[in-house]
Formats: C-alpha cells, structure tokens, sequence
C-alpha cells in the first residue's frame, strides 16, 4: 500500500531533518567588551568571547599543525600572526572616525566557557565603534552581542550587530527595548531551528486528545525547560563540556523514548509527567546556547528575552500544529497510519541524533 499525501509529507521533513542537525544547539553569538584604561585613557584593552566551534570556523585548519594543542598555554601565542590577519584585521576598531591601531594580541581557551580573544589597542579620543567584518566568514544568523557597563558604571544594555548591520557602537548606553527585541528573536529564531524540540512536541502530541490535553502538555514542557534553562544560565546548575554533549544526547534519546511509546502502548494517562521529566532535560539545550559568553549584566534581560522568544516561537508552531492533528485525530484509520509511520521515522531521526551526540 502506497502512503498517502500526509505521511509522504511527514516523511520528506524527517529525512530532511535527520543528517543535518545532529548537533543542533550552535553557540552563534560573540560578544565583545571594550574598556578604556583609566589611567591611559588612549588604551583600549577589548575582549572577544566565542565558542571553540566559532573559532573553528574563522580558522578552518586549526588543530592541523604539529603539535598545535588548544588550551596549552604557546597556543595563541603561536597562532598570533593569524588571529591577527583573519580575526582582528577585519573587526576595525575606531575612536569616532580615526582608527585604531593594534598593539598586541592573545587569547585563553577554555573548553567549558569558550574562547576568550584579547587585543590592545591605541585610540584617540571619541565614542569607540566597530565593524565586524568576520561576520562574513560565518553562517548567517551569527551576531556580536556588546556587553560591559555604560556612564558611571551603570548598565549599557544588550547592543546587537548582525551581517547587515556589521557596526556596533561599543560605549554608551543602548536603548532597553531594542536589545530585549533582539533577544526575543533570538529565541525565536533558536527554538524554529531547534529541530530537536519540536520534533520532540510532534512525538509527544500524536497520539492525540482532547485540546485541553494537548495544551497541558505543551505547558508541562514550557515550565520544565523554562526552569531548567533559568537555573543553567544563572551559574545555579553548571554543565561542563561533556554534560552538554550527553544533555543533547539526552534530548534526541527523549524523541527516540516518546516515538516507541506511541508504537507500544496503547493508553498514555502519564504522558503530562513524562513530558515534564524531558522538558528539563531540554531546556538545558536552551541553556547551552547561552552558556559561556560573558554576558555579565546582560545576562538576566538576555535570559528573559532569550526564554520569552521560545515560548513565541513554540505558540506559533503549535497554533499550526494542534488544528492539523485534530483534523487528522477525527479519521481513525488515518491517524493511526500517521502515528505509526510519523513514530518510525521520529525514532529513527532520535536514534541517529543519539549516537552522533553521543560519541561527540
């Protein structure tokens, strides 16, 4: 028997979905701290906070070198010249309209809280700005986040550069409202290329029920992660290294566990619990892309803004969602084709996504 338009759709996304995401929470932000040097004031001393995944990136044969070791102390220092030609030569630094000059530059590899890259430079007076050139170097979606204080110690507040708008202004104080937006579509844009979380919410809601039933259980998975993504972000819960590799592990196990319940069991009274019990797991996914990057004072907006943007994110996905699968819940014969097939494919996609997260 031919599958009919419907699982033939279910099918085209998962295998679509499957290879390309098996590492799905991409640390995709920079930040960038500028300080002027009280004592000097035409010392500028700036910190550029990356995760190693980044740095790969903008140098695509690091590692490939004799003996070149990341996080060994000679590591930077050996690099120097390059981190200079491909990183700092293309993020400008300017006091008004004169530029900059660079003075020296290194770095610290830390593999838990990312890459922290150092320069000093020599400025003249004026409102320090910068271009991020290297944003063209990476994939689109990539933004510099500022971070550090404004006048009088007070916070700056989140300032946002992306590829079309590459210039950030580094000192003075940015409006409240524009870099909470920014953080919103940040978590907006996180959970609708999340394809891990919301395969996860089509595992746990095809097998049907009432509306109220559904929405218990998207609000179970809304508190879980919501709670979890709070408590990592704030320093409360710490995940090193290989606790983010086996969380994201655990996270494609959870797509893996809900499509063989849907093809095993028969009554799913617990499911609300069980969905709960997962949604912690995956809001320490959330949690990872915020992880390591110096916020600072940022941090609290950025987590409000970040978390505010996910349940958006989720609402529109599931506004879509939900009506679908009660039209497709009122024709028996063909919901329970569409479970059956949709789960085989969802456990598939969650087992590969397992064992790739899991050996790293």
């Amino acid at each position: 028997m031919k599958p009919g338009p419907v699982v033939r759709v279910m099918l085209m996304v998962l295998a679509m979905l499957g290879p390309g995401v098996a590492h799905a929470h991409e640390a995709d932000l920079i930040s960038v701290r500028a300080v002027r040097d009280d004592a000097s004031p035409d010392r500028v001393r700036e910190t550029l906070t990356l995760s190693p995944d980044t740095l790969r990136l903008l140098l695509p044969d690091l590692g490939a070198r004799d003996g070149d070791a990341p996080g060994a102390p000679s590591f930077f220092d050996a690099r120097r010249a390059e981190l200079e030609a491909r990183v700092w030569s293309r993020v400008p630094l300017f006091a008004d309209r004169a530029p900059c000059i660079l003075q020296s530059s290194g770095g610290t590899w830390d593999a838990e809280r990312g890459v922290a890259l150092r320069a000093d430079f020599r400025c003249p007076p004026g409102a320090l700005h910068q271009t991020f050139g290297v944003l063209d170097a990476l994939p689109r979606g990539y933004r510099v986040i500022r971070v550090g204080l404004g006048e009088g110690g007070a916070p700056a507040g989140a300032a946002f550069a992306d590829q079309g708008h590459p210039t950030l202004p580094l000192e003075g104080s940015a409006g409240a409202v524009d870099g909470f937006a920014h953080w919103v579509g940040l978590g907006v844009r996180h959970i609708l290329e999340g394809a891990d979380h919301l395969l996860f919410l089509v595992a746990v809601l095809l097998v049907g029920g009432s509306f109220r039933r559904m929405l218990a259980l998207v609000t179970s998975f809304t508190v879980a992660h919501s709670l979890t993504l709070g408590l990592t972000a704030l320093g409360w819960v710490t995940l090193g290294a290989r606790g983010t590799r086996w969380a994201e592990a655990a996270i494609a196990a959870s797509i893996l566990y809900m499509a063989l319940e849907n093809l095993v069991l028969k009554r799913h009274g617990h499911r609300s619990g069980l969905t709960f019990l997962f949604g912690l797991v995956h809001g320490l996914g959330f949690a990872s892309v915020l992880r390591g990057y110096g916020l600072g004072d940022a941090l609290v907006p950025g987590l409000v803004g970040f978390n505010l943007g996910v349940e958006v994110g989720q609402a529109v996905v599931m506004a879509f969602l939900v009506p679908v699968l009660r039209i497709v819940q009122r024709r028996p014969r063909l919901h329970s084709r569409v479970m059956r097939v949709s789960s085989i494919g969802l456990a598939g996609v969650g087992l590969y996504w397992m064992v790739a997260r899991g050996v790293g």
